[in-house]
């Protein structure tokens, strides 16, 4: 009995007539003389190999077609894909079944080279629909009998989320195992269309779906969905005449979305190759673009004739925000964004599943939280009021009872501070500043006395420009406007400004004493809390105000989030208290912190502002999650009241206390977390980093020397 021969591996193209793959000819006459194989001869395969093994045929120019060799009966990814399932029905039928002998006749020369199985560069996976051996298909058993309604729902968002990963034979065997279908039968004729991007054929099955719409108003939406599809890929091809005759003769006439329509007629006119880019730049051929467009359509539906897009992901990224939420030091990048998409993005974008969420319930270390001492800046010789973090997180300024306002630049390597300039002395102490958008200026002004704001260049030489009124004004508050083309400044005298940059008054509010105020996001309002323990919003454009939050004790600062959706207030004798500004109702009041008439600054902080950090008067920092009352850390090592908190904005392991024993404390994570950062960053930070006061230094002086306190309680 001659041998079969180990054939190398060679390229394959599917076959537009799906027909059947003829046998290697020393392969075949080897199993027929072994009387395992078919009997036919090369040129006229068997009706099993036919049925079985139909689809891919020997690409021409290889080097066995050449030579009068040809392919073997089935690719490789298909026996893999059928070994198992083959040999199982070859055992209940007692191994007598004709097809399993034909399947094992035409796949000697798989059988001969097993080191095909493993070669994925030459037998890659098979995408479409007809790549599924319906004969092998069928063979498959359903179970359905043992499957419960929440079973099957399962088995349906396992289905989608294969299929959308490109996974459709395993989608197709699991769907026929469960005995259940993935979408309604004319739904699937629908997306099969869709995908394939036979659009006239999609509109026409679309009437079969009419009835199962929610709502069949938007029967009209999905069929403009579908045309505006058609003409934008006949654009991308070139096809101008064709798309001009889709515009006047099927988009027109739908009398839908006419703004949209005379802008599609616009593209028209377009020549540059580059300018039809741009305005098709959606449509990308072929099955991607069917793909995106319908996830757009399945919302149209009801879950159970079309799954809602994305559906499997959408519970994943719940599950994992629920995660989040429980975690009470979740200080990193957020991996919703692992499962959530923009709307610009389609499912082939979608980034890998972050498997900590999903094999194990997550849970972050207090390791990379900011809950140790890591460096003391002893350089104020007075009370340290206030401290700011620039926006763009890289430097950071103090202001002190000593009428000085130091700059520092802050090293995400090292996580230190170096002192990179000291301002001119202001007179009566520095209680308050503000950072421009831009973070190149510094808006200062001092306790209530002060009748300036005084604005400097920090890499400049001298001050800007100073912003001063009568005599009779208090300027102990001030903000810039979003765009850095204006600041507001008041006090707790009566008037309040809105000023240009150059120091000219744009607006004025009196009556109005304010204790402290802020822009929104948008630059159209102010925000305001005066001495009768509200915030007011006001409008400097049409000169209009409202009230939006009201307590019932003096509001001694306030701070908001970057969405302006919440508000952190410091109430006199009561503490921390969050709002709810579009609601304008109490969110949450924070316990520990011991609040009296001090002015005590708090901030919004983390990688997605969850958490809130304080000062207090007992002398300690205290940090909440903003989903929790109660403190989840108390750190020590001030010796006096804590005046001001703020929490680096970019680097969100940072922050930094300010406290009238005049020093700040630099508050990081661990020293083990610390050294293995440093480590994987850059090994040339070494010597910069050893003039730094770390914690778990042999440093062992007093706070004025930057000595180091481990910090929690």
């Amino acid at each position: 009995m001659s041998s079969t021969h180990a054939s190398p591996p060679r390229k394959r193209v599917r076959s537009s007539t799906n027909s059947a793959m003829i046998g290697d000819a020393h392969a075949s006459s080897s199993a027929n003389a072994s009387g395992v194989g078919p009997t036919s001869s090369v040129n006229a395969p068997s009706t099993a190999n036919l049925s079985d093994n139909a689809g891919i045929l020997e690409q021409p120019g290889s080097p066995h077609s050449a030579s009068g060799g040809v392919a073997t009966a089935s690719s490789a990814a298909a026996n893999t894909r059928s070994k198992m399932k083959l040999k199982s029905s070859g055992r209940r039928h007692g191994g007598s079944n004709s097809n399993n002998a034909n399947y094992l006749a035409g796949n000697a020369s798989f059988a001969s080279n097993p080191e095909e199985e493993d070669d994925d560069d030459e037998y890659e996976s098979l995408e479409d629909e007809g790549d599924i051996n319906e004969t092998l298909l069928r063979k498959v058993p359903v179970r359905n009998q043992k499957l419960t309604a929440s079973d099957r729902e399962v088995v349906r968002l396992i289905g989608q989320h294969l299929t959308s990963i490109g996974l459709k034979t395993s989608a197709e065997v699991l769907m026929r195992e469960a005995g259940c279908r993935l979408d309604q039968p004319s739904a699937a004729v629908f997306r099969q269309h869709v995908m394939h991007g036979e659009w006239a054929m999609a509109v026409k099955a679309l009437e079969s779906l009419k009835a199962h719409l929610e709502n069949p108003a938007k029967m009209v939406e999905i069929k403009y969905l579908l045309l505006e599809q058609k003409y934008l890929e006949l654009l991308s091809q070139k096809r101008q005449v064709e798309a001009l005759k889709v515009l006047q003769t099927e988009l027109t006439p739908l009398n839908h979305r006419q703004n949209r329509t005379h802008e599609l007629s616009t593209y028209l006119m377009l020549s540059k190759a580059e300018d039809i880019s741009r305005v098709t730049r959606s449509v990308r051929g072929g099955e991607l673009s069917g793909m995106d467009l319908m996830e757009r359509l399945q919302s149209f539906f009801p879950a159970s004739v079309m799954l809602p897009p994305r559906r499997l992901h959408t519970l994943l990224s719940q599950a994992a925000e629920f995660q989040i939420d429980r975690c009470l030091f979740h200080n990193s990048s957020s991996v919703l964004n692992s499962f959530e998409l923009s709307g610009t993005r389609s499912s082939s974008q979608l980034s890998p599943l972050d498997s900590s969420f999903l094999a194990l319930d997550h849970q972050c270390e207090k390791d990379n939280f900011p809950h140790e001492t890591i460096q003391v800046l002893a350089d104020h010789c007075e009370e340290a009021w206030y401290c700011k973090f620039s926006s763009d997180g890289l430097r950071l300024a103090t202001g002190s009872k000593d009428m000085t306002v130091i700059v520092w630049d802050f090293d995400p390597e090292t996580l230190t501070f170096k002192k990179h300039r000291v301002l001119e002395r202001q007179p009566q102490g520095v209680s308050f500043f503000a950072w421009s958008p831009d973070s190149t200026r510094l808006a200062i002004c001092g306790i209530e006395d002060c009748d300036e704001i005084v604005i400097w260049n920090i890499d400049g030489s001298e001050e800007e420009i100073r912003v001063s009124q009568s005599s009779q004004d208090s300027l102990s508050s001030v903000c810039w406007s979003p765009d850095g083309s204006k600041i507001a400044c008041g006090g707790n005298r009566g008037n309040f400004y809105q000023c240009s940059t150059m120091g000219n008054i744009n607006n004025s509010w009196e009556g109005i004493r304010v204790v402290c105020l802020q822009y929104t996001q948008d630059g159209k309002s102010i925000l305001a809390a005066d001495t009768h323990h509200r915030i007011r919003s006001y409008n400097f454009d049409d000169l209009t105000d409202f009230t939006l939050i009201q307590e019932d004790h003096g509001i001694m600062s306030f701070t908001l989030d970057e969405m302006d959706r919440y508000a952190l207030l410091n109430i006199a004798n009561q503490g921390i208290h969050m709002w709810d500004i579009e609601s304008r109702i109490l969110v949450r009041k924070f316990e520990g912190v011991t609040q009296g008439f001090c002015i005590i600054h708090s901030c919004f902080g983390g990688r997605d502002q969850n958490f809130i950090a304080s000062g207090s008067e007992d002398k300690k920092v205290y940090i909440y999650h903003n989903k929790r009352e109660k403190p989840i850390c108390v750190l020590s090592g001030h010796t006096r009241t804590v005046n001001c908190v703020d929490w680096n904005p970019v680097y969100p392991n940072i922050v930094v206390s300010a406290s009238d024993d005049s020093t700040l404390r630099v508050w990081g994570p661990s020293a083990e977390f610390r050294r293995s950062a440093q480590s994987g960053n850059n090994s040339r930070q070494s010597s910069h980093s050893s003039n730094t006061s770390l914690a778990g230094s042999t440093a062992s002086g007093n706070n004025q020397n930057g000595s180091v306190s481990n910090g929690i309680v």
